[in-house]
């Protein structure tokens, strides 16, 4: 294996209990010898994968929208003279597919501060740590829902866009980091565990729809080799962005039309009349 820039490094992952964070925290551990700094909530699943992973491993459990919680891991990081290369912005939710006017404000509080203002507060503590390093990096996991919002989804759709707009800021305003933005479609990952759950037929369609985690993780990381500041993943988010480019308001219309026609109970509660 060729030797990557992120080798050796130090980073700090959010969400890294499961889905994207567990593998990328899996793989850049066992194959770049990287020391990663979990932050999830889960402190058992936490545990689970210091055992697998060992000493390279350390994490703190926290919820990622307290900013408190932010300023803490300064203290304690600079207070024992860790330092940080990498900062993955990974941690998000996905609440059930509905209509806004069916949605009470603490869910969509609840989204952008998990979404978009965990990261701002990640961002702005980790910062003056990460720029200490010669490899200085902040990667923030948006969606392809930034690309072309989809519908019965507001408050993500809305966080991920924010995210997107917040990260190519950064990135505008600091040549000397790497920073770039991430938009998966949608994989089979944690973050379906609040929607509702389907027949085993229309589980199985999901599935062909969804990619598979482990393949996106790996395209991510051979694209975050390249330092691509871009960096879109999967065939429906490849075809959302290319779309949405040339006809934005049909594209946005087509997608409502696919996912009304689909008649999957996932999203029974966009289309209620």
């Amino acid at each position: 294996m060729s030797k990557k820039w992120y080798d050796n490094t130090t980073v700090i992952i959010t969400g890294a209990s499961s889905g994207f964070g567990k593998l990328l925290a899996q793989k850049l551990v066992k194959n770049h010898n990287c020391k990663v700094i979990g932050i999830a909530r889960t402190i058992s699943k936490l545990e689970d994968l210091k055992q697998e992973l060992g000493e390279n491993f350390s994490y703190y459990p926290f919820d990622v929208s307290d900013n408190s919680k932010w300023e803490e891991l300064y203290k304690t990081l600079t207070d024992n003279n860790i330092s940080v290369d990498i900062l993955i912005n990974n941690a998000g939710i996905l609440p059930p597919f509905k209509k806004f006017e069916n949605t009470t404000i603490e869910s969509v509080e609840k989204v952008m501060q998990t979404n978009f203002f965990a990261s701002i507060y990640a961002v702005k503590n980790m910062m003056p740590l990460i720029k200490k390093s010669p490899n200085r990096a902040i990667i923030n996991i948006s969606s392809s829902a930034a690309l072309s919002t989809v519908v019965g989804t507001v408050s993500y759709s809305a966080s991920k866009s924010a995210l997107k707009s917040f990260t190519e800021s950064l990135a505008l305003e600091n040549d000397d980091f790497y920073i770039s933005l991430v938009c998966p479609g949608f994989a089979k990952t944690e973050i379906f565990r609040s929607q509702k759950q389907g027949s085993e037929k229309e589980n199985l369609l999901l599935q062909k729809v969804c990619s598979n985690p482990e393949k996106i993780v790996n395209k991510l990381l051979k694209k975050l080799a390249k330092k691509k500041k871009r960096i879109v993943l999967g065939a429906d988010a490849k075809a959302m962005d290319f779309f949405t480019r040339l006809f934005p308001t049909l594209t946005l219309k087509a997608i409502k039309w696919v996912l009304k026609k689909s008649k999957v109970s996932l999203f029974d509660e966009v289309f209620l009349e």
